[in-house]
């Protein structure tokens, strides 16, 4: 359940590089994964925060900085976007609620200092991160500090559980309330009273970056586009420039990625 929470606002001059990490298994439920970045110069870069449903935990190590940034339905370039290498942390529902001591509603559509939400002793681990010899390390430090933060693992509840089985296959709203054995209605205002967005939403958003995984890998646009569950490429165009104010096409100049191996 990966998702790209932000890509260059100007079409970079050489690839951005990444490198995913797997968090421990005692996250699972809170931490949906990490990601090392790079832009493909090293240098930082303005960026454009991108529509994803989960919260983003950007840890910048030009600074350094962090930033958290919630669930959004549109692109925005507003706030502290500009960076250059750093990771980044998705966080789930459940994980946003234990870490940061309130609902992801909270952070809906905005971007604040991780200082304002996680307290101040939070700021010596980028500067640990960024001094750790490879990515791995990093990866490993980051366990260590979130587990020391958060709590045995707990269910998410129906919301948790009806946002969950919306990063998968496509299903309808009504369709999940009824196999959850709850009305639409109640999963609807429960969607907005803990995520901030409503559940038609966070499967819109789904579909979006599931399209941008498939250009990431390389697909053509028809292929991605049905990939992700759109019913034809013209309508996977008109959510692209509603979402993110870029058409596919132009969308390929971004999504593109090598790995990062290098520390």
């Amino acid at each position: 359940m990966a998702q790209v929470h932000s890509m260059p606002v100007q079409p970079p001059g050489a690839a951005c590089r990444a490198a995913p990490g797997r968090p421990d298994h005692r996250l699972h439920g809170r931490v949906v994964g990490y990601a090392g970045f790079a832009s493909g110069t090293g240098a930082p870069l303005a960026h454009r925060l991108l529509p994803i449903n989960l919260t983003a935990l950007v840890i910048s190590f030009d600074g350094p900085f962090g930033l958290v940034t919630g669930p959004r339905a549109r692109a925005t370039v507003d706030g502290p976007t500009t960076w250059g290498r750093g990771v980044t942390v998705g966080l789930t529902p459940v994980g946003v609620a234990e870490l940061c001591g309130l609902p992801m509603s909270e952070l809906a559509g905005l971007s604040v200092d991780w200082r304002d939400v996680l307290g101040p002793r939070i700021g010596p681990l980028a500067e640990r991160l960024a001094a750790a010899p490879s990515w791995p390390a990093r990866f490993a430090l980051l366990d260590a500090a979130l587990l020391a933060r958060l709590g045995p693992d707990a269910p998410g509840g129906v919301v948790g559980a009806a946002w969950q089985a919306l990063q998968g296959p496509r299903i309808g709203v009504g369709a999940l309330a009824e196999r959850l054995g709850v009305g639409r209605r109640t999963l609807e205002v429960g969607f907005r009273r803990e995520i901030g967005l409503s559940p038609a939403t966070v499967a819109r958003v789904s579909r979006l970056q599931r399209a941008f995984g498939l250009l990431g890998q390389g697909a053509a646009l028809a292929r991605a586009a049905a990939g992700a569950g759109y019913a034809d490429q013209p309508h996977f165009t008109r959510e692209t420039r509603a979402m993110v104010g870029l058409t596919p096409a132009q969308l390929c100049a971004f999504v593109q990625y090598r790995p990062l191996t290098a520390a």
